[in-house]
């Protein structure tokens, strides 16, 4: 992210917004000015500021749970208005920072804390979801194992909103801690992940 922001000479000219949960560790890792919001409001918080401050990037990221269950209606919403917004959404299929619970992304079987014999509800399909509500929005999904791939569709979500309109990229993400993987198969995970969550543009 921060390597586009930079070729796009558009690190001072941007404002991330952080869910609560593992999202608040990118505020050590981007220049640029950065802020916490409460679990699931950073969505409207960053709608907020592209009204106030339309000249500026407005970015939100935010997890799973932050974006499918707490903040869904205010997500559904931005992107119903055509709110130019940029969202991100790191997707490893529990809440990973208050221990490994399940999450609305969790999918059929997997084991977590609060599903020990394995989930039993189908996992929420975001940009699937969106698509309707929202013509004019860039949605896509792509996975932190595909480099190559994430920079193309940040690249295009950053020109959707310059041009106006939302974006969304959601992330298959790893989490080794609560997935109890290690090495290769932390990697393996994700790309089983793809079998559910199908990778590409919306």
């Amino acid at each position: 992210m921060h390597m586009i922001l930079k070729e796009k000479k558009l690190e001072k000219k941007t404002a991330l917004g952080l869910d609560i949960g593992c999202s608040l560790l990118a505020w050590d890792a981007l220049p640029i000015n950065t802020f916490q919001t409460h679990h699931g409001r950073v969505v409207p918080t960053m709608v907020g500021l592209n009204r106030a401050k339309p000249d500026l990037l407005s970015v939100a990221l935010v997890g799973d749970g932050g974006a499918y269950a707490i903040g869904l209606q205010s997500l559904l919403w931005a992107a119903m208005r055509n709110d130019p917004i940029l969202v991100l959404v790191v997707n490893n299929t529990v809440y990973a920072m208050t221990g490994g619970q399940m999450a609305p992304t969790t999918m059929i079987g997997q084991k977590t804390d609060t599903s020990p014999a394995g989930s039993d509800q189908p996992a929420v399909l975001g940009p699937e979801m969106i698509r309707g509500l929202s013509p004019k929005a860039y949605l896509a999904r792509t996975a932190v194992n595909d480099v190559k791939q994430l920079n193309l569709y940040l690249n295009k979500a950053i020109e959707a909103c310059r041009l106006g309109n939302f974006a969304l990229v959601e992330v298959l993400s790893f989490c080794p801690t609560n997935w109890r993987t290690k090495g290769v198969e932390t990697n393996e995970w994700v790309e089983g992940m793809k079998r559910v969550f199908r990778t590409g543009e919306f």
